[in-house]
């Protein structure tokens, strides 16, 4: 996981795979909570439709250093969607402005002191790096080793980026990410289908038999 961005990605594809996509929550149990609907302010099919990209909470520089961590974390490759295709930002902007309110400060200092870090180790913010050294800096983040973090600490904020990525990823589309079922597209996750026979159940084998269904289908039915 630690030796480069293909690793990296393959090991949040596995972990996807291997925790099952769950259709109406995130992925990540202990983050999952907030993306349980109907959450007071979560995020809704009609504030995605509002918001696409970023403007729910995010500003302009802020959004484009969590979009580039998160692509850097899942990045796109031929027939493989990265965090960019997925609207991974979208995600987590929208669950800033609401079900994860409570780490607003959270993000605004984090993502400060991120880019005080970039500046005093390779004289520029985290989006001005090339892809190497923003693979570097997230890697001094994972290992704590980063300098100048307080509070996030570096850990800290690299584990929460990376669940939040996750959840972007393969979350049900109407949190706002998982665009186009980009993310169970990449697993095999069939969605929210109504029924499953007992061949299904049994399969090892992507599920390819029905189109995929999101929650928002499920509540037009």
């Amino acid at each position: 996981m630690r030796k480069d961005k293909a690793s990296r990605r393959e090991f949040l594809t596995r972990a996807a795979a291997g925790a099952g996509a769950v259709a109406g929550a995130g992925l990540v149990p202990d983050a999952a909570a907030g993306a349980q609907a109907p959450h007071p302010g979560a995020a809704t099919p009609a504030t995605h439709a509002r918001a696409q990209g970023h403007g729910a909470f995010l500003n302009a520089p802020d959004a484009a250093t969590v979009a580039a961590f998160a692509e850097r974390l899942m990045p796109g490759a031929p027939g493989k969607p990265g965090a960019r295709d997925a609207g991974v930002l979208n995600y987590i902007d929208l669950a800033l402005a609401g079900a994860y309110a409570d780490l607003q400060d959270f993000y605004r200092r984090g993502l400060a002191q991120l880019d005080e870090y970039c500046r005093a180790t390779r004289k520029g913010r985290f989006v001005e790096l090339r892809p190497s050294q923003q693979d570097e800096v997230i890697r001094a983040l994972e290992d704590g080793t980063a300098t100048g973090f307080t509070w996030p600490t570096a850990r800290e904020l690299f584990e929460t980026l990376r669940t939040h990525t996750m959840e972007g990823m393969f979350a049900d589309p109407v949190y706002g990410g998982n665009k186009e079922f980009a993310g169970w597209r990449l697993v095999g996750f069939p969605g929210a289908q109504p029924v499953f026979t007992p061949a299904d159940m049994q399969s090892r084998q992507a599920f390819t038999r029905a189109p995929i269904v999101g929650l928002q289908a499920l509540r037009k039915g």
